[in-house]
């Protein structure tokens, strides 16, 4: 059984790495990487690879976590505590968020406070960020505001392709798993899914995106060169190629979604070892004949 601790970033690619585009598009692939093979199995992280309901997030969960330095009397200003939050947030982002928490907690200690159970900070910046999203969430819910709206462009055409070819698809995310339901159903996701979505739970160590990985392999006693996966954050992006699997980082500007790459999750990506790099999902059917040779 894989070991649910999630690994810290890692370097594949050093920087340099040459890189080609598609011609005409803005497929960005690594290296001299060429598809193998078509998947049958088809793995997306959440937040940031199709949703961005919580676009904004650092806003709410650096602020919090400088707050909670300074509470500790260190006389670092906030300036400079806002960088170090903003560091190790943005470092571990892709990870489940108690591992954000589990630092936080650490950076405390440090400075001589007296720190809380990690899961305490987590829940307290979920009600923030709750409250920040609410609104959107709720214009889903009414209808006054459409799913597409706040779906990285292009996702449900690349999902109803890859229906369309016969793939199972899988949904593993480091957001609680009650979250991640309500808004994959919130964004009408639900139908590509099914009962295939995975999320963070509070006890930590019981889940993993490679536990999720680990169970598709098993489950239809296939190998890890039939698994694609999609993801922003670098985890998912080292778990898929870890089994063999081809990764298609997903470098959304989730702030302006223009068809340009985030130039710091390209980077990122790249270097865990990305197969290939997109902005979004603008170019599905071209991405889709790519990674089926057709």
């Amino acid at each position: 059984m894989t070991d649910n601790i999630e690994p810290d970033f890692q370097v594949v690619h050093e920087t340099g790495i040459q890189t080609r585009f598609l011609p005409g598009s803005s497929i960005e692939v690594i290296g001299d990487f060429t598809p193998r093979k078509p998947p049958a199995h088809v793995l997306f992280d959440f937040d940031g690879t199709l949703s961005v309901i919580r676009a904004g997030w650092p806003d709410i969960m650096v602020p919090m976590m400088v707050a909670f330095l300074q509470d500790t009397g260190t006389d670092e200003s906030s300036d400079v505590l806002q960088q170090v939050c903003s560091r190790f947030v943005m470092e571990l982002n892709g990870k489940q968020t108690i591992y954000q928490m589990i630092r936080l907690a650490e950076e405390i200690t440090l400075r001589g406070g007296t720190a809380l159970d990690p899961v305490s900070y987590k829940n307290e910046y979920h009600n923030r960020l709750m409250g920040h999203i609410e609104s959107r969430r709720e214009g889903l819910r009414s209808g006054n505001v459409q799913p597409s709206d706040w779906l990285v462009p292009g996702s449900v055409a690349l999902l109803n392709q890859l229906q369309d070819r016969g793939v199972s698809m899988y949904l593993a995310s480091g957001t609680d798993e009650q979250y991640v339901r309500e808004e994959v159903q919130l964004l009408q996701l639900d139908r590509y899914f099914g009962r295939h979505v995975y999320g963070a739970q509070d006890d930590y160590k019981s889940f993993s995106k490679a536990q999720v990985i680990e169970r598709i392999l098993s489950e239809n006693q296939v190998d890890g060169a039939s698994l694609l996966g999609f993801g922003d954050g670098y985890v998912e992006i080292q778990n898929v190629r870890g089994v063999g699997g081809t990764a298609i980082a997903v470098a959304s500007d989730e702030a302006n979604l223009d068809g340009r790459p985030d130039p710091w999750k390209r980077e990122r990506l790249i270097g865990a070892g990305a197969h290939a790099v997109v902005p979004d999902y603008a170019e599905a059917t071209r991405l889709i004949d790519w990674l089926w040779n057709s």
